[in-house]
């Protein structure tokens, strides 16, 4: 068992640079999510992922969701399954929707369905997916770029997992309902 406690950082306990990118973020989001104050614990570390996380992409908001979902289902990470269960909701997804692209699957839209496939097979197979799950994802209509776009937002994703499940800082967010 582990003995290790990571404190939530406060805005007053970060650099100055933190504080006020953590400030830009309370001005949008609300209020300053954990795992966002638990990047500040490193000087460099959350100027660095908000600028990846904020990045163009090719794949829309809820393409990212579809994305964000099934990552952080593979990686168990109880922090962002509930962060993107309610952005997921704020995108159009229902409930419903949400517990399937969790499961790697999203019968109910056909491109979304391609996408969660490949995510799921990229993130359990390192990358080494089967040539069938990459035809079905062009397919669907992705091309080139969508393809490298959602490796990206797979890696941006697993960052933050893996912060979450190291520090187990606590969820902010409501309570992802467990998959069935």
């Amino acid at each position: 068992m582990r003995n290790i406690k990571f404190d939530v950082p406060t805005k007053s306990s970060v650099s100055e640079e933190n504080k006020a990118i953590l400030e830009k973020i309370e001005g949008g989001v609300g209020f300053v999510p954990n795992i966002y104050a638990t990047y500040a614990l490193s000087n460099n570390a959350l100027a660095r992922y908000t600028a990846f996380a904020n990045g163009k992409t090719s794949l829309n908001n809820k393409e990212k969701e579809v994305v964000n979902l099934v990552v952080s289902q593979i990686n168990g990470c109880t922090y962002c399954l509930a962060a993107h269960t309610a952005i997921g909701k704020m995108n159009g997804f229902s409930e419903k929707e949400i517990l399937e692209i969790r499961k790697g699957t999203a019968t109910f839209h056909p491109k979304f369905d391609a996408l969660a496939k490949l995510a799921k097979s990229v993130m359990e197979n390192a990358g080494k997916i089967d040539d069938t799950v990459l035809e079905n994802f062009f397919e669907a209509g992705y091309d080139k770029e969508n393809l490298v776009d959602t490796i990206v937002a797979i890696g941006e994703k697993a960052i933050t997992n893996m912060l979450h499940n190291v520090t187990k800082v606590p969820v902010d967010f409501p309570e992802a309902a467990p998959l069935n």
